[in-house]
């Protein structure tokens, strides 16, 4: 586990993931579909198959576009409570996907999370990058940290960060 830090009345630090997470980080990744899937008129049935079908496609596209990827889960008070996924390379910091369950979002987590990973980006020199959803809130989260858009493709913004020169 990495180190554990204080954000507000919660203790937080990352592991990383393992083959017995699958369940757990398919219920992350299915937590951030509800709203956009409350709409479709499924059956529960449905929408779980379509959600497993989504969760093992992006599993593999990760697994393949990001080769020696970190897979982190954030443990928030001992209890797994996301996942971030990183890809380092030697002039960039790729956050492939951070995300939270219902229960920890809103409390300042991902912003401790992202804030740790931009004093990295300043430390080692690399730019930050992150794709978001243009509708996604936490597009506004990024920006606030000094994210701005790098490129556009369909419905996702590129959002790169850089390193301040001295």
């Amino acid at each position: 586990m990495t180190n554990i830090a204080q954000v507000g009345s919660h203790s937080v630090a990352c592991r990383i993931a393992g083959e017995g997470d699958s369940e757990f980080v398919f219920s992350v990744y299915a937590s951030t579909r509800t709203e956009e899937l409350a709409r479709v008129p499924w059956t529960p049935e449905e929408r779980e198959r379509f959600l497993r079908q989504q969760f093992r496609a992006q599993d593999h596209s990760y697994h393949t576009n990001y080769p020696g990827a970190e897979f982190l889960i954030i443990v928030v008070d001992g209890a797994d409570g996301g996942r971030l996924y990183l890809h380092r390379r030697l002039d960039e910091i790729r956050i492939m996907d951070v995300a939270l369950l219902p229960g920890f979002r809103g409390q300042g987590i991902g912003t401790y999370l992202l804030k740790e990973l931009l004093r990295e980006g300043q430390t080692s020199s690399r730019i930050v990058t992150i794709h978001v959803e243009a509708f996604n809130p936490a597009l506004r989260l990024y920006q606030r940290l000094g994210f701005s858009q790098a490129a556009e493709n369909g419905v996702y913004l590129l959002m790169e960060w850089r390193p301040p020169t001295r």
